[in-house]
């Protein structure tokens, strides 16, 4: 961790932003993090991501198995610049990938064996699978799964659109997780990082600038 070069990259942005940067961080999390498979509407995957972006949820996994469509940036407006969006062909390989990070799968469905979203066990990292507007999630996922989870309704209307179901969910894990005493907060080299990352992002011609930083340090 070059905290040499963090410090004179940052010497490029305001109070303001640096303080933002490290009170976001603060509160973000790799405990949980979301997995969207094949959803169709463009607007959905990208409300998702601020979902994610505005409830602290780091990473978003997007399976594009069938539907393979590009984040419409005007919906996600600019989130996807503070979220970690990773994307996979299937959703077998999705799986592999975060069971090989230990996290457990959780299937939102209202499965024989699903847990009400309120009875979640909070304490393992999790991966929360949403699926498909009209279909839901693929046998592959429901076959994976560890754990159900699904949002109880009083009403006659048996789903709620996926961006909505997700925000839902998000608002209440993230919240039950934070008053939590786990510790779920980015590690020391994963928030340094990630500030590196951020901070890049904010400067203009960021390649001129650190090859500056290299011949002043030579």
């Amino acid at each position: 961790m070059d905290h040499d070069l963090l410090n004179y990259l940052q010497s490029f942005l305001t109070d303001r932003r640096k303080g933002l940067f490290d009170k976001v961080l603060r509160e973000r999390t790799y405990h949980f993090t979301v997995a969207v498979e094949d959803v169709y509407q463009l607007h959905n995957t990208s409300a998702v991501i601020r979902s994610c972006e505005s409830f602290g949820v780091q990473q978003l996994h997007v399976i594009e198995e069938i539907n393979t469509k590009r984040i419409d940036r005007e919906i996600a407006m600019g989130a996807q610049k503070w979220v970690d969006v990773e994307r996979h062909t299937t959703a077998q390989e999705c799986i592999q990938q975060l069971r090989a990070n230990g996290y457990k799968i959780v299937a939102t469905s209202p499965h024989k064996n699903a847990y009400k979203l309120e009875d979640f066990d909070i304490t393992e990292k999790a991966a929360i699978f949403f699926g498909r507007e009209t279909q839901g999630l693929s046998d592959v996922v429901l076959n994976e799964a560890d754990d159900f989870i699904y949002i109880p309704m009083a009403g006659f209307t048996e789903s709620l659109n996926i961006s909505v179901s997700a925000a839902i969910t998000l608002q209440h894990i993230m919240s039950k997780l934070k008053s939590s005493d786990l510790k779920w907060q980015l590690t020391e080299e994963a928030f340094f990082y990630k500030k590196l990352e951020w901070t890049r992002k904010m400067i203009k011609d960021i390649e001129r600038v650190e090859s500056r930083y290299l011949e002043e340090r030579s």
